[in-house]
């Protein structure tokens, strides 16, 4: 998936509204936009990028709490 950047978008924020996560997403979109790391934190305006296919990345895990036996 493709997207532009908007006014403050910092990759991690474009996995979360895209992706609706960032845990094992945003190392597999650094990976597949080579140099955008050099763009600084926060992207400039308009900027492409690509995401990876959720499935592909990384699956979510979440640590259970049991608060009673």
């Amino acid at each position: 998936m493709n997207v532009l950047s908007i006014e403050g978008d910092t990759l991690d924020l474009i996995c979360w509204r895209e992706l609706g996560r960032t845990a094992g997403v945003v190392e597999v979109a650094v990976a597949a936009n080579p140099g955008i790391a050099d763009l600084g934190p926060v992207l400039p305006l308009g900027t492409r990028v690509v995401l990876p296919d959720v499935a592909i990345a990384a699956p979510e895990t979440r640590d259970i709490v049991q608060l009673w036996d």
